[in-house]
């Protein structure tokens, strides 16, 4: 019944006034791009622009615009200002705001601008071309990017320094002997090694790509015709202070094999450490190291929780001691002495004379650092050790208090793993990828909405994925990232299992609905939607003979769907699932949004398409014995072939009323008792159980799940993190700060019951099932307002106190037993539930029975 409730619901919302705002492009010109004046760009280039200018009196305002490729550290007279730009679409790039009056003054002003160029593609940027652009408004005077800029190639980097890994690309080799100190100030004289920019004619309203700058290793040749530059569409990040919590273990390294070889190459037993206190500590913050010519020192910081920022570090030493900064998210103090066993995660600095500030160029995930220090004479002192932390500048901070500690813990967890994941662009785990993932990784846009408030950087995700289409027709899984690229070209020579997920496709269209369910805006879909439907006719064309749409042999894609539910199984497990899910997006998202923007013919094709795709499902994998859907039930006259259920099949039928005749009994049960031949989906994909059993009603199996196997992680207790995987190795690459937050997402839409019904909370559901917790306190965000939920005693005796925003109206779902004083809307006969209606502006508390 309120299935159908809700889609109908969904489907007459269609007069809804969207209230997003347009694209909006950019031309910075006059200004230019510019870049040092070369021939060739070296992957890991580091080049330093200047311009200097006077001012007569103090500005009232100076804002503009600022772009770079790859990434930028921009200062204005020696004061650091702000890093970017966000990872983003070459070819649809975004420009970053400046408002930097308050750092300029009368006299003589320098603007300094320290740019990286990759080169090489990684996990936040795909490929693109060299370039600098700037363009500033000083009170009604420009300064723009020109040939009045000087540059100068900075020596302090290695240029063409290798790769870090596949995903990361700046392996940061700095020496500061050969560092300009001071040119980002006034006080700076310029030498010979400062030569004047060269500028593009290209225009500045497209981005890098269409510059004539030395390029080579891309041989790109400009990009298509609707290029542009785009203003940045999320707030800059913020940047806050964090100390280390102290120092943990020293020790001595003694070098069998040269250091600079092992960190090139990871060379096999190359060093041998004996754990001591190798240190004296001076003061609370500060540190010296005494000479020990024979032996290098090992310094092992832990932070209170694992973060992402810059890590930095004060040295006073002699010149050329070597410093390798070494960062990991997970370690066992007793072992190793070395830290490098996560996708070489190091940096290194050799000092000049005296003392040393240093922070690394690009932002690291971590609990721990380690400083290994080598190559020294007499004593040197370490101090100021910590981190500079970024994160999204969400409007609200979430407030969620629960009575269990263990079940708190975890909603304080996963809280700080969404302030490391979803940052600029909503990724998996910052340690290893940095990539934008939906399936999986766009579950995380539920409790941005919902405990974050945060629309915008949802906005943008739907934006900068639906860049990444193919010209077949379907995504590229990781965009803006280099990953799927490179895998593309793995596939046509048959060398990586992995392409771009099919799978992800599907949940992008999800996605797309549920950012119009949760906003009720329509122009924030109007560049995806187009190819949303593309995607579609693309999976019109690979549907077999038997009806359903394969998992093997599909050429460069691939279908995903998870890790752990199917290991050991084979590809052909995977179809039932995935044809369900594709079911229930023709029919639950794509068909209504295609409604909603007027394609009625289109939005009847594709729900015809889902319901095709379910028949054939259901001749295929329903077993009429069992009463449910089976994996592999199409193989089961071969030899050795088991009886096989995964988690992900059931929680789709259940959640999407697949089942024939809504006979979903056996399939919940499956999903509540976990049978051995039930394959469980590995945390990210966890939530789809979840959301069936809380659905089912079976909140003591959801609240059973989180206390035994999420609160009890590892990272949980110790990082203030959600792991990847159930279980998570010290020392080794496993994730330790991942997406996987299921937990979180259940307590607002499984224990709350809170979920949007019609677009941008017109109506919305309240189902609370409070299990054994005696109390709970929540505000779900929404963009009507804050709506407020607390209960408190237990089942026989709890009071639900309940603020409804103003312009919406709840549909509270309680046990139809309960005697309360409101107005009724029916009761379904299936689940004993009955309706209330409580308008916007509602304050109410209830003693409840049933509860």
């Amino acid at each position: 019944m309120f299935r159908n409730l809700i889609t109908l619901l969904v489907l007459f919302a269609l007069c809804h006034i969207a209230h997003g705002q347009e694209t909006q492009s950019l031309d910075l010109s006059p200004a230019r791009w510019i870049w040092y004046p070369s021939g060739r760009t070296l992957q890991n280039t580091f080049v330093l622009f200047r311009k200097e200018f006077e001012l007569e009196r103090q500005p009232v305002q100076a804002q503009g615009w600022i772009l770079a490729d790859s990434r930028y550290l921009l200062y204005v007279n020696g004061e650091r200002i702000q890093w970017g730009p966000a990872p983003s679409d070459p070819r649809w790039t975004e420009a970053d705001p400046i408002d930097i009056a308050a750092f300029l003054k009368p006299g003589k002003n320098v603007i300094a601008c320290q740019v990286l160029y990759y080169g090489f593609g990684e996990g936040t940027w795909a490929i693109g071309k060299p370039g600098f652009l700037f363009k500033l408004d000083i009170d009604g005077r420009q300064i723009i990017t020109d040939n009045s800029w000087s540059s100068h190639l900075a020596k302090s980097w290695v240029r063409g320094q290798y790769k870090r890994s596949f995903l990361r690309t700046l392996q940061e080799d700095f020496d500061a002997r050969s560092y300009p100190y001071g040119w980002n100030t006034v006080e700076f004289e310029a030498g010979n090694d400062w030569l004047p920019a060269v500028q593009s004619s290209a225009s500045a309203a497209g981005p890098s790509l269409g510059t004539n700058f030395g390029e080579y290793q891309w041989e790109i040749t400009g990009g298509p015709h609707n290029t542009e530059i785009r203003k940045r569409s999320i707030p800059m990040m913020r940047e806050d202070d964090v100390k280390v919590k102290g120092l943990v273990r020293t020790a001595w390294v003694r070098w069998i094999r040269p250091a600079e070889e092992y960190f090139d190459v990871n060379t096999h037993n190359a060093y041998e450490a004996a754990w001591m206190d190798a240190v004296r500590q001076t003061s609370e913050h500060s540190w010296t190291v005494p000479e020990n010519t024979e032996r290098a020192a090992s310094l092992l910081f832990e932070f209170a929780e694992q973060s992402v920022g810059w890590p930095y570090f004060t040295i006073e030493a002699p010149a050329g001691t070597i410093v390798e900064l070494l960062v990991h998210e997970a370690h066992k103090p007793d072992r190793p002495a070395i830290i490098n066993t996560q996708r070489n995660a190091w940096t290194r600095f050799v000092c000049k004379e005296g003392m040393n500030k240093f922070e690394t160029f690009d932002f690291e995930s971590l609990r721990w650092l380690q400083l290994h220090i080598r190559n020294y004479s007499g004593e040197i002192k370490i101090s100021d050790v910590g981190m500079r932390r970024r994160q999204y500048d969400f409007p609200v901070t979430p407030h969620i208090k629960v009575s269990d500690t263990a079940l708190q813990r975890l909603m304080d967890a996963s809280v700080n793993t969404l302030y490391n994941s979803a940052q600029e662009t909503v990724v998996d785990g910052m340690a290893r990828e940095r990539q934008q993932y939906s399936g999986d990784g766009s579950h995380q846009l539920h409790p941005l909405y919902q405990a974050f408030g945060e629309v915008r950087l949802p906005a943008r995700f739907i934006k900068t994925f639906s860049q990444g289409m193919t010209l077949d027709g379907y995504f590229m899984d990781t965009w803006p990232a280099f990953d799927r690229l490179a895998r593309m070209m793995q596939r046509q020579v048959h060398l990586t299992g992995w392409g771009p997920i099919l799978d992800h496709g599907v949940g992008f269209c999800f996605d797309n609905y549920y950012y119009y369910l949760y906003t009720g805006d329509t122009v924030g879909l109007q560049e995806s939607f187009p190819r949303l439907l593309r995607f579609f006719d693309y999976l019109t064309t690979i549907r077999t003979d038997d009806g359903l749409i394969p998992v093997e042999n599909l050429g460069v894609p691939s279908v995903w769907i998870d890790h752990n539910a199917y290991r050991g199984r084979g590809q052909r497990y995977k179809q039932c699932a995935f044809n369900l899910y594709t079911s229930a997006m023709c029919m639950h998202a794509l068909a209504p949004l295609c409604r909603v923007f007027g394609e009625t013919e289109k939005a009847d094709n594709i729900e015809q398409f889902g319901k095709e795709l379910l028949a054939r499902c259901v001749a295929k994998f329903w077993c009429q014995e069992e009463q449910t859907f089976v994996n592999s039930l199409p193989w089961l006259h071969e030899k050795d072939t088991p009886r096989y259920y995964c988690d992900r099949s059931l929680a789709t039928a259940v959640l999407y009323g697949q089942c024939p005749a809504n006979n979903d009994k056996r399939s919940i049960e499956l999903l509540a008792t976990q049978p051995d031949a039930l394959g469980i989906s590995y945390p990210c994909n966890a939530v789809w159980r979840l959301w069936a059993l809380s659905q089912a009603g079976k909140i003591d199996v959801v609240l059973d799940n989180l206390r035994r196997d999420w609160a009890t992680m590892s990272s949980v207790i110790l990082n203030n993190t959600i792991q990847e995987q159930w279980h998570a190795r010290t020392d080794s690459p496993d994730q330790w700060s991942h997406c996987a937050v299921a937990p979180i997402i259940m307590m607002y839409q499984g224990i709350a019951g809170i979920k949007p019904l019609t677009p941008g909370y017109e109506t919305f559901q309240i189902r609370p099932q409070l299990g054994d917790l005696e109390e709970v306190e929540l505000y779900s965000q929404t963009v009507k307002g804050k709506i407020v939920f607390k209960s408190k005693g237990i089942q026989g005796n709890r009071k639900l106190h309940l603020e409804i925003p103003k312009g919406t109206t709840a549909v509270l779902m309680l046990d139809g037993r309960e005697n309360i004083p409101l107005e009724t809307d029916g009761t379904d006969t299936a689940t004993g539930l009955t309706t209330y209606i409580l308008k916007g502006g509602t304050k109410i508390t209830l003693t409840l029975e049933y509860l």
